[in-house]
């Protein structure tokens, strides 16, 4: 019963993050991260490039999920601290990873930088 419970909420968030990444991959406007910021396209330089990357991040933490639910047939135990360290680990690293991307294709204001002329 365990392995089935495991599964039958596994399954479906890895979908969801894998069908996230496919998401942002193919939109033709700048994919967003924070719930309820939008990002503008005058914020981005190369939005087929941000977008491709934000679906390989996607895409990438979705693989926690499945690589947990595949394990969770045999070794449910394995499963789950694998899942709790990737979501606990995978958090953060999302964070880190999307303000890398954003900072590669955002457009800097250049009266927000100083050093810029």
């Amino acid at each position: 019963m365990e392995k089935i419970i495991l599964l039958c909420i596994l399954i479906p968030v890895a979908a969801f993050f894998t069908g996230l990444g496919i998401f942002a991959w193919k939109r033709k406007k700048p994919m967003w991260f924070w719930s309820g910021a939008e990002v503008s396209e005058k914020e981005i330089s190369d939005i087929p490039a941000y977008n491709r990357a934000n679906g390989i991040m996607w895409i990438v933490y979705s693989c926690v999920f499945w690589v947990s639910a595949i394990l969770g047939f045999r070794y449910p135990g394995t499963a789950e601290i694998i899942l709790a360290v990737g979501c606990v680990g995978g958090i953060p690293i999302l964070i880190v990873v999307y303000r890398r991307i954003y900072a590669r294709y955002g457009i800097r204001d250049r009266t927000e930088d100083p050093g810029r002329k």
